[in-house]
């Protein structure tokens, strides 16, 4: 089930880029989808449901894994598409600067690291600021809980100081704290860690305490992103409609916590799954391209329908030809490095049976026959 509600969340911010925002439709697209735009204009809130879902997905996979297994999981599951991503984007609006366009390729390069969101260079595609929002989580988790041991209690401790340092930045705001407390979408992984809790052991009165304490919190800052998401700023829109959808969102994930969607084991919801990452990164700078140069030939509607529909396929064909064969390849690779890594941690060099690394310099000089 949650694999069918990430999709869903990735179709609203889908939807919202091709109907609400103006980008691909020269300004127009208020006049154009009158009725839809009232709806899809509110579609941003997929990204909150992503972290909501990401804060009970990261904190499930980690169980029982060691920094580096942490490490190596998480970069072979984002980079493989990602990287085969931008340089598809940065392709298609190098060739049809419609929308887009890029600066330089050193930038394209820069982006592969995932990081220039960090260094205030411009993205290949706009949506990718997430994703390096979605880092920062990671760093924090990996530090704070994975390197500790994940356990129950040192992820309550990491919810209540991660929320303690959302509220500080409140009083005592800098810049630094800003960017490693995240207080508009911290709320939303507190809360899916503390959502996972429930589902693996009970609920109880600390984990329900921090769920509603995000959930106050995230609906304070849903008014910020109003602010922050609104397509004409003399045209200011209500909020209401925003928090009554983060307010669903939770709703679904205190079901998904109480057990209420174990039975449901639909097979399609796997593939809905593995779609919801490739359809995101690539269904912006590319679609817009598309409506753009389609817009005066194709019936609007089905110009998004089939936009849509093809940025489906495109994402399979992303899936199938690139994240599933070097996903595992990566993974392997980055493994070996991690138990090169642990192998000369650990006292006295590799253990017996490893092939011995490289010698250092110290290491030849020390072995080095004298007068060599």
């Amino acid at each position: 089930m949650l694999d069918g509600m990430r999709l869903v969340a990735a179709l609203t911010v889908v939807v919202y880029h091709y109907t609400a925002m103006g980008d691909a439709w020269a300004g127009r697209a208020r006049t154009i989808f009158p009725t839809l735009h009232k709806v899809s204009q509110y579609g941003w809130i997929g990204v909150e449901f992503f972290f909501l879902i990401s804060g009970f997905v990261i904190c499930m996979s980690s169980w029982g894994r060691s920094v580096g297994d942490f490490v190596v999981s998480r970069a072979a599951r984002l980079y493989p598409a990602y990287w085969a991503a931008v340089l598809i984007s940065a392709a298609v609006i190098s060739i049809w600067p419609a929308v887009q366009h890029i600066d330089n390729w050193a930038q394209v390069a820069l982006n592969l690291t995932m990081l220039q969101h960090g260094m205030k260079i411009p993205d290949v595609d706009l949506v990718y600021w997430t994703l390096f929002t979605e880092l920062k989580f990671y760093l924090l988790f990996a530090l704070l809980v994975v390197a500790r041991g994940v356990s129950y209690r040192n992820c309550v401790v990491f919810c209540c100081l991660w929320t303690v340092a959302g509220i500080a930045d409140y009083t005592a705001p800098s810049a630094l704290l800003d960017m490693w407390s995240m207080p508009v979408y911290s709320p939303y992984f507190v809360a899916g860690i503390a959502f996972y809790l429930m589902y693996r052991f009970k609920p109880t009165a600390v984990l329900t305490g921090i769920v509603l304490v995000s959930f106050l919190l995230a609906e304070h800052q849903i008014v910020k992103r109003v602010g922050f998401n609104l397509i004409e700023e003399n045209r200011p829109i209500p909020v209401w409609p925003a928090q009554l959808i983060v307010a669903l969102a939770f709703g679904f994930m205190a079901l998904l916590a109480l057990g209420a969607f174990d039975r449901i084991q639909w097979r399609w919801l796997t593939t809905a799954g593995a779609l919801t990452y490739p359809l995101y990164l690539l269904h912006n700078a590319i679609g817009w391209t598309v409506i753009r140069n389609l817009r005066h030939k194709v019936p609007a509607l089905p110009l998004v329908v089939g936009t849509v529909l093809a940025m489906m396929v495109l994402a399979y064909l992303l899936h199938r030809l690139v994240e599933r064969p070097l996903g595992p390849r990566l993974r392997q690779w980055l493994r070996n490095g991690v138990e090169e890594i642990r192998s000369h941690s650990r006292p006295g060099g590799p253990p017996v049976g490893l092939p011995p690394g490289r010698p250092t310099r110290a290491e030849e000089g020390a072995v080095r026959p004298a007068g060599s």
